[in-house]
């Protein structure tokens, strides 16, 4: 397939399924429908070039593509069972802007169906909107390619049975929807930028759709500040993908990273796109976050960091979102200002709710060992390896082990 017939389908891709979604009712009917107009398009747009609005071309395909499907399927009598000849109805001109932004919403609301736990939404997202295949998926979450396939079918049978209404949501019901997106962009980058598990410690994949993603809500919704700020923090993030592990692939502290390294390009698009969120006087946990990104991306130095501003920044953060995790980082901001005893005794109340939380043990080692207190921080490396970190982590883990177990002399050892 040329590039670009491959570019113009991954682009119209989400559009083109969440109106076919909303006509045939019915996720895998859009899919094979879409399918299908993409067959018919690699031969038509090879011979004579891409339509005018190739859009609007892909779905009047698909549209009679999907109702030829129906009539020789038995999805048809349950679908008509169900809607009626609502399924036969579609808009014959170019689509309306308002009513796809609802569809698209509405698609990947459904991928957020409360029924389903967060992976499973993540992968759906994936399959219906990105269009990755159940390989690819399967590669981002470490699991075998049937097990997957298994999971994606279970995950759509289940929205099936708890359908989301096709009707165009109210304000309120658009706000709950845009929220629980945003959020499933927002792990679906976590998941592949600090993966829970595994031999890699970044999944592009996972980074790369998760941009694409939030590049579709700030297309959709180009007035919303906390969905322009996740964009730019995502990017801000991954800005610093090429530093971030060596060519070993071992793990490269943040302050050793090669900042000469660090994608310029995108962290001043980063920027722009934060500038345009605080413009629009909405500050949220994203537009919080990508200021703390920024702050790391202006310095030119690590010891040009302002770690003062930082420290403001996870405290605004902490009012909105009180979580012990949130207050871990700026205790993390708090120890480059007052020292690792400071930290390590602002740690001890978070102890409980994050036993379980390998960045609260690796932090603690770390502060530590710059206390000379090498036992006890061996005890915390330890644990951290009892907690499923990534191979990498592994590695860099077992470094600052025998670091310290040199530092306590043959006696103590």
């Amino acid at each position: 397939m040329s590039d670009w017939l491959e570019a113009a389908f991954v682009q119209h891709r989400p559009r083109a399924i969440a109106a076919l979604t909303r006509v045939f009712r019915d996720v895998d009917a859009a899919e094979d429908a879409f399918a299908e107009a993409c067959l018919k398009a690699l031969t038509a747009w090879s011979e004579s070039g891409a339509p005018r609005d190739p859009l609007a071309w892909l779905l009047t395909t698909a549209r009679h593509s999907g109702l030829d499907s129906l009539r020789t399927s038995q999805r048809r009598a349950a679908l008509l069972a169900r809607y009626g000849e609502d399924v036969h109805t579609m808009p014959q001109d170019p689509p309306d802007p308002d009513e796809m932004r609802d569809d698209v919403l509405r698609l990947l609301f459904m991928c957020c169906h409360p029924e389903l736990d967060r992976r499973d939404q993540i992968a759906l997202a994936l399959r219906i909107v990105a269009g990755l295949s159940v390989e690819e998926i399967a590669r981002g979450f470490l699991v075998k390619p049937k097990t997957m396939e298994q999971r994606i079918t279970r995950a759509k049978k289940k929205i099936a049975t708890h359908p989301v209404a096709f009707e165009t949501p109210s304000p309120q019901e658009r706000g709950t929807r845009l929220g629980e997106v945003t959020l499933m962009i927002y792990l679906m980058f976590n998941e592949g930028w600090s993966t829970s598990v595994g031999p890699d410690q970044i999944k592009l994949t996972l980074c790369e759709e998760a941009i694409r993603l939030a590049r579709l809500l700030v297309e959709l919704f180009p007035a919303m500040g906390e969905q322009t700020a996740l964009l730019a923090l995502l990017l801000l993030q991954h800005a610093r993908r090429a530093a971030r592990v060596d060519r070993a692939g071992r793990l490269v502290p943040f302050d050793d990273q090669d900042r000469a390294l660090w994608d310029r390009a995108a962290i001043a698009e980063a920027l722009g796109l934060l500038q345009k969120a605080q413009r629009i006087n909405h500050t949220g946990v994203y537009t919080i976050q990508a200021a703390i990104a920024a702050a790391h991306a202006i310095a030119q130095r690590p010891e040009d960091v302002d770690w003062a501003l930082i420290e403001a920044q996870y405290a605004a953060l902490y009012a909105l979102q009180p979580s012990p995790v949130v207050r871990l980082n700026q205790i993390a901001a708090q120890a480059r200002l007052h020292g690792p005893a400071f930290a390590l005794k602002a740690m001890e109340p978070l102890a409980g709710d994050l036993q379980g939380y390998r960045w609260f043990h690796a932090m603690r080692g770390a502060f530590l060992q710059e206390l000379g207190d090498h036992q006890g921080a061996i005890a915390a490396l330890e644990t951290v390896l009892t907690l499923g970190p990534t191979t990498p982590e592994i590695t860099a883990i077992k470094e600052k082990i025998a670091a310290s177990q040199k530092n306590l002399g043959p006696a103590s050892g």
